[in-house]
């Protein structure tokens, strides 16, 4: 099955994908600027301009050939793409009826590119940022899960794998500057990413497309630091909500405690250390330094810093104090700061934004949906969307406290489930969600760079990696691709059901672990699984 098979390059959005599929032995002839929802394609994700107006396919040679400029990443690509045509035997659930092409057939494909790095293609994405972030910290993924997990967003034409490697659970990557942080607060020697893994990874996902952006998670969620450098953590290994506290004096926001101590001069030696290895490790133009979930109570449980406080130093002055020692140091390495939207907009622990350098920060928003994405452009920062309200895909599955009094309840499990976030964030609900809904102002709109979502890891390994991930985490790629509306500008969710069902079972194929969306018979029984029509906006 010659299928997503008609290979278009995209280097500046580090895409380098298939687009059409077809019938067996076959590829589709493709032209013009709109796909319309009409055409029985199976695609994923849908491109923005491609159309197929009169359903004729060729069928390819025996002695079919991609040709393309000699580049690093670029050759390895197509050379994959090639093998991936040649291998390829899916069988479609359902066929399609197209008109073949009698008397000819494919025999080379040629890639002409005349600028490596901004080529003229025949499709491009409405959003250049479109991640994945992966917590390796809370539990630990083998590197081949990792690569895994960027194969099958080369597939989705998803370019970002954010990778949240450390946190105050454990430190997993090995650093030569720092070796003891990883010795001391990994979960052992068999659960850590040495820097030859990193580069391997690295080199992973620039030949499959994928960006590998580190971060390093500080000054919050840094527990695991102490085990190698007690001296520069503070609230490290306390009971996160002590006995007797409000909420509010907690020490964490979920058990792990840990905060940098901004106040140590060693907190800077260590940290420098780690940024100046980590960018030697990811030739990525972009850092993320964290930030999130700073907490007033790990810090007032340190002398030196209650003296501070006692003193009229402020809470938001130890954290600018401390982004004022580091990100100049990121942008020395040539490299752009991103940060969790914590810094700016946290209720009580902020700095000010002559702190944050537009030009070299980006913020990543987590909370309060296209609000807080709003705040952000308002302020003249570049933004990435990832609200937990509709991205995060851990929400949903209960939660992790043990001795949880909430569920001990007849004829329910507590609120949300115990999941913070709950409820589940389904497919249809990450299709539909327009990130940039509420900016009218088209420079605002330009502000968004594009949007991840987050597997978050307090009840994720990889047993469940795929299943978390996929097709979800496909939903979200077709949105940011070509969007979540056809060409009438009406959303085409329902539309998009029996491709992505269609994908997901591609996916699986190809041994991506995708969970189901629906029974097999929906598939094999087009339109008897749809909800009753009431009115026009029942496709929504």
């Amino acid at each position: 099955m010659i299928e997503q098979h008609l290979l278009v390059l995209n280097w500046k959005s580090h895409a380098y994908v298939p687009q059409v599929s077809c019938a067996t032995g076959l590829l589709c002839l493709a032209s013009s600027p709109w796909l319309s929802s009409a055409i029985p394609i199976n695609i994923w994700p849908k491109p923005r301009f491609l159309s197929w107006p009169q359903h004729k396919a060729i069928t390819l040679s025996p002695d079919f050939t991609i040709t393309s400029p000699q580049h690093q990443y670029l050759s390895a690509s197509v050379t994959r793409y090639h093998n991936l045509i040649r291998s390829d035997n899916y069988s479609p659930l359902i066929t399609s009826s197209i008109k073949l092409i009698k008397g000819h057939t494919l025999s080379k494909l040629v890639v002409t590119v005349t600028d490596l790095f901004f080529p003229f293609t025949t499709d491009s994405p409405l959003f250049g940022h479109r991640g994945v972030l992966l917590d390796t910290s809370r539990n630990y993924y083998g590197v081949e899960d990792i690569t895994r997990t960027i194969r099958a967003m080369s597939a989705n034409k998803l370019n970002v794998f954010h990778w949240h490697i450390t946190d105050s659970h454990s430190f997993p990557l090995v650093l030569p500057s720092e070796p003891s942080l990883a010795a001391k607060g990994s979960y052992g020697p068999v659960m850590v990413y040495t820097p030859a893994d990193v580069s391997m990874i690295v080199q992973f996902g620039l030949e499959h497309g994928v960006r590998v952006l580190p971060e390093i998670d500080t000054p919050g969620h840094t527990g695991s630091w102490g085990e190698a450098y007690p001296e520069i953590v503070t609230c490290g290994n306390m009971f996160w909500l002590p006995a007797g506290k409000t909420w509010d004096e907690r020490l964490a926001s979920e058990p792990g405690t840990g905060q940098l101590n901004p106040l140590n001069p060693k907190t800077y030696e260590v940290v420098k250390n780690v940024i100046r290895d980590v960018a030697k490790l990811f030739p990525e133009p972009f850092f993320h330094g964290g930030g999130d979930e700073v907490i007033p109570g790990c810090w007032k449980t340190d002398p030196a810093i209650t003296s501070f406080l006692s003193s009229g130093g402020t809470l938001s002055q130890l954290l600018e104090k401390y982004i004022n020692s580091t990100l100049p140091y990121i942008v020395s390495q040539n490299r752009t700061a991103v940060y969790w939207e914590d810094v700016l907009l946290d209720a009580k622990i902020k700095v000010d934004s002559s702190v944050l350098p537009k030009g070299h920060t980006i913020l990543q928003t987590w909370n309060n949906g296209n609000a807080n994405t709003k705040r952000i452009v308002a302020a003249g920062y570049r933004v990435i969307v990832s609200s937990s309200e509709y991205y995060y895909l851990d929400c949903g599955h209960g939660g992790f406290l043990g001795n949880d009094s909430q569920y001990d309840q007849q004829g329910g499990g507590g609120s949300g489930g115990g999941s913070w976030c709950a409820p589940f964030k389904t497919w249809q609900s990450i299709y539909n969600y327009d990130i940039t809904d509420g900016l009218v102002d088209e420079e605002e709109r330009k502000m968004v760079l594009g949007g991840e979502v987050a597997l978050w890891s307090e009840q994720a390994d990889p047993t469940v990696l795929d299943s978390r991930l996929w097709p979800r985490a496909s939903a979200f790629a077709e949105s940011l691709w070509s969007g979540n509306r056809d060409e009438r500008g009406v959303k085409r969710c329902g539309e998009a059901l029996d491709r992505l069902n269609r994908w997901r079972y591609r996916m699986v194929k190809r041994g991506i672990g995708a969970e189901p969306i629906q029974p097999l018979w929906c598939l094999k029984n087009p339109g008897m699984c749809n909800a009753p029509v009431h009115g026009a906006s029942e496709d929504l």
